[in-house]
């Protein structure tokens, strides 16, 4: 495995990519990179300035004007072929990037945080280049003569992709993929605790691809209000942006008077339905997976465990032990499945809640604190937090962090009415003996996304995206290519 230090060696490039150019801040300096888990630092990051910013931007416009990649497909696919071999030739280099930078368990990058989104993320918005009908016909008319008609389907234009820190290259790809394969250029803003991945990307674009100049802007930044740039200069059409809810409203709020179009994948607070008629012994070992890998920092986190009042003390009972037994610490160690947080800031809010859940009546009957056998790293133990009410903050606020609350519920009605008595619409899970119960159950919860008996809803040709304060848009899929296509009318004679 590659170490720290190593990975810190072959990031020796951390810097800019702006008009095809790698290079560092002309008026910025540097900020340190810390390890989450050793809390040492790994290496420094370009710091990118409001010049910096406006040079992407304005990069990314003129390749988007300028050049043929709005309109020429075959250089498209081309490209975005390049960059997938290319990306596959530096994986086991990501992979110890992911672990080091965003404290990721290295068992979690063999799925979710790397090995998934590599296989798939840019494969499927690259076969949908051919396959998507660009050009539709529409029947003809006679209002004022005979007129031929046709839907057009158009790149946005400039798209700015923010992306957060709990799985950077999983959301990186998924955003680039069908950014570019659509023929939008892009300024891509990772986030300020993981940048190394975005900028390898931005190396193997500018010495690996034919991607032309402009088309991919790579602009690390500490600054918030560098990054606002993106969401107010009327030079950038879209935003996608996935991080929290909170973030997400400023977007919008911010991008109103240019009225961008935005895509946003925002915070969750989903529910685990556990139907009477679950094995509890076969359903809930799963559920601490569900709700602490990667340290609970996954906005589609099974958080609300929800169990019949029936058999509550049962289920309560096998679900104290899988807390108490998941296996958590260096993430460097293959068994573990939950690292540390991503920073001191985040460890402390986590904490905080813990505290909160407490004072309102929740009982901890698992974890709680910070692990004594951790002194260092930016750890929290799996917390499970039992009788727990619906109304309490716990059960409503996202914490991102390795804490689940168990809510008992009456019958399925009191169940869904539970799950959809949130204001997240995110994702979800159900469980039941009858595969047709848990679909029927599954109809009725206000999501963007769940899970039946285990099953996996993950992958490029699939929309995924959130109800109510979970965001708007879709990416993935049929829906997520076009959230960054326009649509054309027209009619012509002749």
């Amino acid at each position: 495995m590659t170490t720290a230090s190593e990975t810190v060696a072959v990031q020796g490039e951390l810097r800019l990519l702006i008009d095809g150019k790698l290079g560092e801040s002309a008026a910025g300096g540097r900020y340190d990179n810390i390890n989450p888990a050793t809390e040492e630092i790994l290496g420094q990051t370009t710091d990118a300035t409001v010049a910096d910013m406006d040079r992407a931007i304005a990069a990314a416009r003129r390749a988007f004007d300028e050049s043929s990649w709005s309109t020429d497909r075959e250089l498209r696919k081309r490209c975005l072929a390049q960059l997938q071999a290319a990306l596959e030739d530096e994986k086991e280099a990501l992979r110890a990037e992911l672990v080091a930078e965003a404290g990721s368990p290295i068992a979690v990058t063999h799925f979710a945080q790397l090995d998934w989104p590599l296989a798939d993320g840019l494969r499927g918005p690259l076969e949908l280049i051919d396959e998507f009908p660009w050009d539709r016909p529409l029947p003809d008319t006679n209002l004022f003569g005979p007129s031929r008609r046709a839907v057009w389907k158009e790149p946005v234009g400039v798209v700015a992709a923010i992306v957060p820190w709990n799985y950077p290259f999983e959301v990186t790809i998924n955003k680039l993929g069908p950014i570019l394969a659509t023929g939008n250029t892009v300024v891509l803003k990772p986030a300020p605790d993981t940048p190394w991945n975005a900028t390898r990307i931005g190396r193997i674009i500018a010495e690996r691809t034919d991607i032309p100049a402009g088309v991919v802007n790579v602009v690390p930044t500490s600054d918030n209000a560098v990054a606002e740039l993106l969401v107010t200069d009327p030079r950038v059409d879209m935003v996608s942006f996935t991080g929290s809810t909170g973030v997400g409203r400023r977007i919008v709020e911010l991008s109103a008077g240019t009225m961008k179009r935005t895509l946003l994948e925002l915070g969750g607070k989903s529910a685990m339905i556990v139907l009477d008629d679950a094995d509890l012994a076969s359903v809930l070992p799963g559920a601490g997976l569900g709700a602490c890998l990667h340290a609970g920092q996954g906005c589609a986190m099974t958080t609300r465990i929800l169990l019949p009042r029936s058999v509550y003390d049962q289920g309560l009972a096998i679900l104290t032990e899988v807390f108490r037994q998941l296996p958590y610490g260096d993430p460097n160690d293959p068994a573990n499945l939950s690292g540390p947080q991503i920073n001191a800031r985040q460890r402390d809010r986590v904490l905080d809640y813990i505290e909160i859940g407490k004072a309102e009546g929740a009982r901890v009957v698992a974890g709680g604190g910070r692990p004594a056998h951790l002194p260092t790293g930016y750890y929290v133990e799996p917390t499970l937090l039992a009788d727990v009410d619906n109304g309490m903050r716990v059960a409503r606020e996202e914490i991102f962090g390795p804490v689940a609350a168990v809510i008992p519920f009456d019958d399925e009605a009191d169940a869904v009415r539970i799950a959809n008595d949130s204001p997240y619409g995110l994702s979800g899970g159900v469980f039941s003996a009858s595969l047709d119960r848990g679909l029927a159950v599954a109809r009725r919860i206000r999501t963007g996304s769940i899970n039946v008996n285990g099953g996996n809803f993950y992958g490029s040709n699939g929309p995924y995206g959130g109800y109510k304060l979970s965001g708007n848009g879709r990416q993935g899929g049929i829906e997520g290519f076009e959230q960054h296509l326009e649509s054309k009318s027209v009619g012509y004679a002749g």
